[in-house]
């Protein structure tokens, strides 16, 4: 047998054994009857029910008149129902922002989300493996720092980065300036995540496919990358979502400039001067929400496949 279908075959083993052990498993049912008790439920749905309200107070807010949003709070829409959308022209068309629409700004943080969510996760998933099944000398204590590394504030390396990235590269304010900064931030936690799942993955599929002569490269293409889909996809969202959301590191290393900031710096800049133009930023708030809604719904099975991973084996 060659090494690709002794491959394939030790990964379609391994999917059969976790088919038949994880959803009918005794441990998986007994997990599963310990949270979902009425208690548990009642308590998330509360939780769900206070974590909302703000949410829907800034969907409500992003539909009122600049005078009403200063007069009063949001929840007299139920005493006197008036809605606008005069707020979500303001920030769509170039005549109603103070520089430049969302547009622009919205495909510069496409363009800064995407790679730097993929860099991160393509290094930490060869350095998982790496730690998990290739022996080499100082390798325990080398995934101990990096694992140290989650602890370091990222404020502390902002200027030295910055220093290297100006003086030395020369790439300030640039796209691959703030990709190699939300890459280097967001590896050591990548990294750990990976590691803990692929190292889980069974000993004998891993030994199997050297018998049949699949070096390190076939193994980690062919019996890895497949297994590891779920937690590939859930640290896929968590990095998306944080680089999306970032502000910091993107003023920093974007130099500000409008050809490079992201949709956050803009919704910063839209309030104006001493908060004049606060009406504005409701609107924005939830037309950035767009990406980050279409990444979750898009992976949410394999969001949650990634979060349950490992809990039923064993």
């Amino acid at each position: 047998m060659s090494a690709p279908a002794a491959a394939a075959s030790a990964t379609e083993q391994t999917s059969t054994r976790a088919i038949t052990t994880a959803p009918g498993g005794g441990k998986a049912r007994r997990v599963k009857e310990r949270l979902t008790s009425p208690w548990a439920t009642a308590a998330a749905i509360i939780i769900a029910v206070v974590w909302t309200i703000p949410t829907f107070g800034l969907l409500v807010s992003s539909f009122r008149t600049p005078e009403e949003i200063r007069s009063n709070g949001w929840w007299n829409i139920f005493v006197s129902p008036s809605f606008t959308l005069e707020n979500y022209l303001d920030v769509l068309t170039v005549q109603g922002a103070s520089s430049a629409n969302l547009g622009s700004y919205f495909v510069n943080s496409l363009v800064i989300a995407i790679p730097a969510a993929l860099f991160p996760i393509i290094l930490a998933t060869m350095a998982a493996y790496a730690f998990a099944w290739i022996k080499f000398r100082g390798s325990a204590a080398l995934f101990v720092l990096i694992f140290a590394l989650q602890i370091v504030p990222l404020q502390m390396a902002l200027i030295p980065l910055l220093q290297i990235f100006s003086e030395v590269l020369g790439i300030s304010g640039t796209f691959p300036a703030v990709w190699i900064a939300h890459t280097i931030f967001g590896l050591p936690l990548c990294i750990f995540l990976l590691h803990n799942f692929i190292s889980e993955i069974p000993g004998e599929v891993i030994e199997a496919a050297r018998v049949d002569g699949a070096n390190h490269t076939q193994i980690f293409f062919r019996i890895i990358i497949p297994l590891s889909l779920p937690a590939l996809a859930s640290i896929g969202i968590f990095q998306f979502l944080w680089v999306w959301n970032d502000l910091l590191v993107a003023l920093v290393f974007s130099g500000g400039t409008a050809d490079v900031a992201p949709l956050t710096q803009r919704l910063a800049e839209l309030v104006g001067n001493f908060g004049r133009n606060t009406e504005r930023l409701p609107a924005a708030a939830f037309i950035s929400l767009i990406i980050p809604l279409i990444v979750f719904f898009s992976l949410q099975r394999y969001f949650v496949r990634g979060l349950l991973a490992g809990s039923t084996k064993g």
